[in-house]
């Protein structure tokens, strides 16, 4: 089989479909990775994966019609001079753009991929402002029209599927549920010695992004610091270019006042050694990786009773879930595992199990690979 993965963002290509391109590539299919932004460092991964990595000119964010339909024209040529079997889009854009130039270049098993429904969808209609109505009308418009094309349209979690099935936007018969897209259970194996249960640390990981729930974090650690000054929290993540994203100044005077630590963009494993409970207050999710990985490393979770978020917690389990937006809500998780210090290795043992059994990279992506052969043999 010949396959194309296209997604918007050639670093994307490594870090998230990484193990889905080998997977392809040891059961001998062909793979061609399009992106639109490689350099030398992301395009020497792909090659030495064994796959094939392509330029292409679709842009990341922002909607521009007269572009994008140029866009879409020439990546409709590109696919037709690959001749593929199978075509595997991801993130909004691709999804929609590639999906159509996929139909136009008549690829035989066209499958697309919403990870998470994005900012758009995180808010009601009703509480979004006349522009971003007006937006979140057009990209209605955009998926509806392209889903239609497309044999597989997979989602992460039932709740994203149950709303586009409910707005109309994608047939019930192509929709499928993946659930989390895995990870590597081996690489981000459970830590044996969890930290000392007398210094309690709270690690987030993510965009710092307000539909995160950045802001809640950094509240409910001051509400925590208040009265135990020795509990640690940690955010991990960078300001974004999304307009959802918080700016340093928003950061910058908790970590002067010692409420966080904030080593911005790093290396997540180290960091996630020496945490006790991992956070993620987010508004909306697919199902979120940075959990997956946390808990995989054995590591019990506070997250919100939202999509995508409440699937990777059993309430009282391997963690807690609480309402979105609620920073009090927050804090009082926080201070059930500082009362109950004994119950972070228990729920993390827990977290560990659950790992196991929903998010192992290989059983999912050999899910992904069953779809994209579908029409293909």
């Amino acid at each position: 089989m010949r396959c194309i993965i296209l997604g918007s963002h050639a670093k994307s290509l490594q870090n998230f479909r990484g193990p889905l391109i080998k997977r392809l590539l040891e059961q001998e299919h062909e793979v061609f990775a399009l992106a639109p932004d490689y350099d030398s460092k992301s395009r020497l991964h792909i090659w030495n994966l064994g796959a094939k990595p392509i330029d292409c000119t679709l842009t990341r964010t922002k909607i521009n019609p007269l572009l994008d339909v140029y866009h879409t024209l020439k990546l409709t040529w590109q696919i037709r001079q690959l001749r593929p079997d199978s075509i595997l889009c991801y993130f909004i854009k691709p999804v929609i753009f590639g999906g159509i130039a996929s139909f136009l270049a008549k690829v035989p098993n066209r499958v697309v991929m919403l990870e998470g429904l994005g900012y758009m969808y995180t808010y009601n209609i009703s509480d979004l402002g006349i522009l971003e109505r007006i937006l979140r009308k057009m990209v209605d418009f955009l998926y509806k029209f392209s889903l239609q094309f497309q044999l597989h349209v997979i989602f992460l979690n039932q709740d994203d599927l149950d709303e586009f099935v409910g707005y109309g936007l994608v047939d019930h018969a192509k929709a499928v549920k993946l659930g989390g897209i895995g990870v590597d259970l081996d690489e981000w194996g459970s830590v044996a010695n969890r930290p000392d249960p007398k210094v309690v640390t709270f690690t987030f990981v993510g965009r710092l992004l307000r539909e995160k729930g950045v802001m809640e974090f950094l509240e409910a650690a001051r509400v925590i610091k208040a009265s135990y000054p020795e509990v640690r929290f940690i955010l991990l993540g960078d300001v974004d270019e999304n307009p959802g994203s918080l700016s340093a100044v928003n950061i910058v005077n908790d970590v002067n006042a010692g409420v966080i630590e904030w080593p911005g963009h790093v290396e997540i494993k180290d960091w996630l050694k020496v945490t006790s409970v991992f956070v993620l207050p987010s508004y909306r999710e697919g199902v979120p990786r940075s959990t997956q990985e946390a808990m995989a490393m054995g590591l019990p979770v506070i997250t919100t009773d939202v999509p995508g978020c409440r699937d990777t917690v059993v309430e009282g389990v391997n963690g807690y879930v609480i309402p979105a937006k609620d920073p009090h809500a927050l804090a009082g998780a926080m201070q059930k595992f500082i009362d109950n210090p004994s119950t972070i290795k228990s729920m993390g043992v827990e977290s560990r199990r659950l790992a196991t059994q929903h998010f192992d990279e290989c059983k999912i992506n050999d899910r992904l690979i069953e779809i994209l052969i579908d029409k293909c043999n």
